[in-house]
């Protein structure tokens, strides 16, 4: 840059900056003519943006005519603008478009000036818009290199807040009021609505978060591990469980359980205890979904692992050390008994004759020392059929 073009821009810079009040209400005035956003003042009221404005024009004109001063920091001024509106949660686009306005504003200002100008002074305009440009480009980019820093900051601040406050709810101290509404508002959620909680099996080969996959389904999440597990908050709506279990079997491919429907955010803790019951049923690595109130047999006999091996030795002993007949005699008392004790409806499911399906029974009765017409015996093998699942692990 020559002496005469460096003069001529100091000279522009000054009478620019002795005019900077009516520039920066220009400046404002087309911010808010091109941004719905700006022009309704929220989150950035005119009197703040006006002050903004005429601290970077009033840098950025020192910084075109060579005028600055020790004080004068214009990085840290656009860094500033960076920051206060990322925390105002204004869209980087917004902000760098009202960039743009200032750039075009300052430009036409000298460009006014200009015109009645020596040929000469007149052929330096090209070189002078594109300092205008550059000197906009770079204060742009330390802007949007802040606002992008904060953005990160901020998520990964209100993400921990979330997380924490997710597992205050889960530790049972979403009885008190105060950290119930806490709650609610960084999740998004209310207080009170339909709500699920389901804990899964982790499995490094699947997806890290379910939430998608539900929201997909139409359904809220919100997902934390706790230690080996996953646990989810998921927001039902007028959707049941029901609806929950099913996207999770078509779309997770894991194990996982789901407690009965609860309507207060305050109830999460117990929601957990019931998912963890839930998912304790299962065997693990089967991809299978259980929901506790499918499960509560399996859930109360494997509640005392001791009892459900005492129960399985109390009612099907002898149906279990027979040997070759064992498979046959367990499958035919299964359906037996889940057809209503029907030798006919039995006979049916397993291809076979009604008179064996009879003979077969005789043969637990036989074995067990119990009844065949007996309630209580049929209970007994009923749950004894169910702890097997649990003990035989």
């Amino acid at each position: 840059m020559n002496e005469d073009e460096l003069g001529l821009r100091r000279e522009l810079a000054l009478a620019l900056l002795d005019d900077l009040d009516r520039l920066t209400d220009t400046l404002v005035d087309d911010i808010h003519a091109h941004s719905p956003l700006y022009a309704s003042g929220r989150p950035v009221a005119r009197a703040d943006l006006r002050l903004a404005c005429r601290r970077n024009v009033e840098l950025a004109l020192k910084d075109l005519g060579g005028l600055r001063e020790a004080g004068d920091r214009l990085d840290e001024a656009a860094a500033e603008t960076g920051r206060l509106r990322a925390e105002q949660s204004m869209p980087l686009a917004t902000v760098l478009k009202a960039y743009r306005r200032g750039g075009r504003v300052i430009w036409q200002a000298m460009a006014d000036r200009m015109r009645d100008r020596s040929p000469a002074e007149q052929r330096m305009v090209g070189d002078m818009a594109g300092a205008v440009w550059e000197t906009i480009d770079r204060y742009s980019s330390v802007m949007a290199d802040t606002y992008r820093i904060t953005a990160l900051e901020l998520r990964h601040r209100e993400d921990s807040r979330r997380g924490a406050l997710f597992e205050a709810l889960l530790d049972g101290r979403g009885g008190d009021p105060a950290v119930a509404a806490a709650a609610a508002d960084a999740l998004g959620a209310p207080v009170r609505d339909r709500y699920a909680v389901v804990v899964v099996a982790q499995d490094p080969a699947a997806p890290a978060d379910p939430a998608p996959a539900l929201e997909a389904e139409g359904l809220w999440s919100f997902w934390r591990p706790r230690g080996e597990r996953l646990a989810g908050l998921v927001r039902l709506g007028p959707a049941g469980t029901r609806t929950l279990a099913a996207a999770l079997r078509r779309d997770l491919g894991r194990t996982a359980g789901i407690s009965p429907a609860f309507e207060e955010l305050a109830l999460a803790d117990q929601g957990l205890r019931h998912a963890v019951r839930a998912l304790g049923t299962l065997p693990p690595g089967g991809a299978e979904v259980a929901e506790l109130d499918e499960r509560l047999v399996h859930a109360l006999l494997g509640a005392d692992r001791e009892l459900a091996e005492r129960l399985v030795l109390r009612h099907l002993d002898g149906v279990l050390r027979s040997g070759a007949e064992r498979p046959v005699l367990l499958e035919t008392l299964r359906v037996w008994l889940d057809t209503g004790c029907s030798a006919s409806r039995t006979a049916e499911r397993l291809y076979c004759h009604r008179n064996t399906v009879l003979n077969r029974i005789g043969r637990v009765a036989e074995l067990t020392g119990l009844p065949a017409e007996c309630g209580e015996a049929r209970l007994g093998w009923a749950l004894a059929l169910r702890a097997l699942e649990l003990t035989a692990r």
